[in-house]
């Protein structure tokens, strides 16, 4: 997660929240990065936790516990992963993490590979929730349980999904840009995530509740970025170049607003309203600089935290949520 930024905004809910009631807060965490390869990372440490780990791991077995991301590349999950190895440490397990570098396939190849460890649980981040139940039916068919975070998968028996409520960022961001719009109104370009994905569905979902209830915004172009900065500046490139009275831009990621605002950079539109989510630190850089406008922050340390403790927590017989959610809150420069 991104450091505070002083004299920023931030607005706070979480899951049990989705009314839309909001706060004002200023309680930050540290951005943790870490580097993995496609390679297995296994670590086991014996370092003392905090009071929530060592209550947690307190009457702990010794586990193995198998981590799939869909991306390392991106802050978001370095910052999960880097809080998961951490935790698993800390309690005294094994956390083997695999990433799949967006690609669905390699989805079911890192399945294999950590079946073939014999894992005691798997946490499972999703690259596309459509394509999820055949590989969770994998760890279904070899009686390992799975925990997914961040995505869900759209079939399977799975034991908890770990996530923020994407319904609610996509809500707050939506509704961002139309106060920001005003009175008059305007065009808006949605740049969308991987196409499947239940975070893109989900924060479409929250956008398109707010603005397409708000006679005077038009959203005129919503197109898949693929979470990629390259994808997203040029959809943008081509959004400014057919609309060319848009005022407004949401990305279901940060990476993606970077790439809308490379675009709008390099056409002279300064005048964009440039909406992200996650909370990187470049994109909070460029809201400190007043170039973007907002963003949407998740705790993805937190959502490491919280999976390898829920993990514990049932691998020892405790029971555990279906759903655990995960504070989200709006971070804009006004």
């Amino acid at each position: 997660m991104s450091p505070p930024v002083e004299g920023i905004s931030r607005c706070h809910s979480a899951i049990a929240c989705a009314s839309g009631d909001t706060t004002e807060d200023t309680a930050t965490d540290d951005t943790a990065t870490n580097e993995t390869t496609d390679d297995a990372a296994t670590t086991e440490t014996e370092d003392t936790a905090d009071d929530t780990t060592e209550e947690t791991s307190s009457e702990s077995g010794s586990y193995v516990i198998g981590l799939m991301l869909s991306d390392m590349t991106n802050e978001f999950f370095s910052t999960l992963e880097a809080s998961a190895r951490e935790t698993a440490d800390a309690a005294g397990q094994t956390l083997i993490s695999l990433t799949a570098t967006n690609d669905a396939a390699k989805d079911v190849s890192n399945m294999e590979d950590l079946l073939s460890q014999d894992p005691d649980i798997i946490i499972y981040n999703p690259v596309d929730s459509d394509a999820a139940p055949d590989v969770v039916a994998m760890a279904n068919e070899a009686g390992v349980p799975v925990i997914t975070v961040d995505r869900a998968s759209n079939g399977g028996e799975v034991l908890c999904h770990i996530a923020s409520d994407n319904v609610y960022g996509g809500e707050l961001a939506g509704q961002y840009i139309v106060d920001a719009l005003g009175a008059d109104g305007g065009e808006v370009v949605e740049i969308q995530g991987q196409a499947g994905a239940s975070a893109t569905n989900d924060r479409g979902t929250g956008f398109h509740n707010i603005v397409d209830a708000t006679d005077n915004v038009e959203v005129v172009v919503s197109q898949t970025g693929n979470w990629a900065t390259a994808d997203a500046m040029t959809i943008m490139e081509n959004a400014l170049t057919s609309n060319p009275d848009v005022k407004a831009v949401f990305c279901h990621n940060d990476t993606m607003a970077l790439g809308a605002l490379e675009a709008c950079t390099q056409a002279g539109r300064d005048d964009i309203i440039i909406v992200g989510f996650d909370a990187d630190a470049a994109a909070v850089a460029e809201i400190e600089a007043g170039v973007m406008a907002a963003t949407i922050q998740q705790l993805p340390d937190e959502m490491g935290k919280t999976a390898v403790n829920t993990a514990i927590e049932y691998l020892n017989g405790t029971d555990i949520e279906a759903q655990i959610g995960v504070e989200v809150a709006l971070i804009s420069r006004d």
